[in-house]
């Protein structure tokens, strides 16, 4: 156990900041912990919000405090708090009333904002969300109850979840999305066949391949009354959720010394270019260790992994966060599960890829160019034996040995502890 006494400040609630904090405590009992929010409820899963549109869940039911590893006692967690500066040199973060709290470890968990389109940063109309905070999904609850039509601006799975919240409460809802399929983050076109006729069988609308291009405002007031798409086609609805993306919170950052490229730059602990300070969740950037390139997640469960990675070292425990690598996202849209590993699209790409679609299921393995590790693993419809696939992927484990069991999907544990497997070569 490390009782040095340090005092550690986070800024954001979220998961990355939540789990960093959680982890603090863990090894470190005696320190002062303290979570800066600029909203005004307490720390929430932000993957449930779209239940509490739909009504299946209150607020109180998405509290991540106590609830799994966000155990947050003796944290203080100082709600409805903005952050106006950092002082890296003096160790001060000034809160905009002026209150100065000094640290001896800092963590950067702002997370992001939604994307909004250039059409739509110069005209605000009422009816028009995003939906990215407990308070914006009481606002759209409230708005759905004198609605008939809705149209969700983006395929994301935020959106797709909105998407089932609306329809249960009756609404006519249709999906835009300017790629060719819904998901487009998560897998390509020909994986997500099988979740777009899913979302059709439930009653859902998907326009693919084009964007919105204007708005249709009643003339009498702000409120909307349909939209105009990029293909000339017009769509009456009198709500726009709007789900396209989302950009790094980064503006406190930009009068500091920190390293910053569409984030705060981190290594795979999470440290940040200045001593003492880290950084994780949607903020944060760190380098793919395949391509080289810069790697931004956006996604809750890699913000979870990221805030323990930091909150382990920021206690002097050494941590390495693996990127996608490893994290398993799974869920289920309608009747059809999925599962996500690692890399998973490969457009361009030198990977060797294996696809394996029938009707009812669809798998796709990548391993890296040279073939002799799996980087990633794709599982929709038929999701059996995907933990396998995750442990051969995160322990970045050689693979030409069981590489033919692999891809005829004939992997199981003996494969695993037959030693071949189980060697912990760092191969990138």
């Amino acid at each position: 156990m490390v009782c040095n006494r340090e005092k550690y400040v986070i800024i954001g609630a979220g998961g990355a900041g939540m789990a960093a904090a959680a982890t603090i405590r863990q090894h470190d009992v005696t320190a002062k912990i303290t979570v800066l929010s600029a909203e005004t409820d307490r720390p929430y899963y932000r993957p449930l919000i779209p239940f509490l549109i739909s009504g299946e869940k209150d607020s109180s039911g998405m509290l991540m405090e106590g609830y799994g590893p966000f155990i947050t006692h003796g944290v203080d967690i100082l709600l409805q708090t903005k952050v106006t500066t950092i002082d890296t040199h003096h160790r001060i973060v000034v809160l905009d009333g002026g209150e100065e709290i000094i640290y001896d470890k800092l963590l950067i968990a702002t997370g992001s904002s939604p994307i909004l389109p250039d059409s739509l940063q110069i005209q605000a109309a009422a009816g028009v969300y995003t939906l990215r905070t407990l308070s914006e999904a009481r606002s759209i609850a409230q708005y759905s109850q004198t609605s008939q039509k809705v149209v969700l601006l983006g395929g994301g799975m935020l959106n797709v979840k909105t998407a089932f919240a609306l329809l249960s409460l009756g609404l006519d809802v249709t999906m835009v999305e300017i790629e060719d399929s819904v998901l487009p983050w998560l897998m390509e076109a020909d994986a997500a066949a099988l979740i777009h006729n899913a979302l059709l069988k439930v009653g859902l609308k998907v326009i693919t391949g084009c964007t919105l291009s204007r708005l249709h405002l009643k003339h009498d007031s702000d409120s909307i009354e349909g939209v105009v798409l990029s293909n000339g086609q017009e769509l009456a609805c009198q709500m726009l959720l709007i789900g396209i993306g989302v950009q790094p919170n980064i503006s406190l950052l930009e009068s500091t010394p920190l390293k910053l490229n569409q984030g705060v730059i981190v290594d795979s602990h999470c440290t940040s270019s200045e001593e003492n300070i880290f950084a994780a969740g949607d903020v944060a950037v760190t380098i793919d260790p395949i391509s080289g390139s810069a790697l931004k997640t956006g996604l809750w469960t890699h913000a979870v992994e990221m805030g323990r990675c930091a909150g382990k070292n920021m206690v002097g425990l050494n941590s390495e966060y693996v990127g996608p690598y490893g994290i398993l996202n799974a869920t289920q849209v309608a009747d059809v599960p999925f599962v996500s590993i690692g890399t998973v699209h490969t457009t361009d790409t030198d990977y060797e890829v294996h696809v394996f679609a029938t009707k009812q299921s669809y798998r796709k393995l990548i391993f890296s160019p040279k073939g002799d590790r799996l980087i990633g693993a794709l599982f929709v419809g038929d999701i059996d034996g995907s933990g396998l696939y995750r442990h051969l992927i995160r322990e970045r484990m050689p693979v030409m040995n069981i590489k033919s069991h692999i891809i005829q999907h004939r992997l199981h544990y003996g494969h695993l502890l037959s030693g071949v497997a189980l060697r912990q070569t760092r191969l990138f």
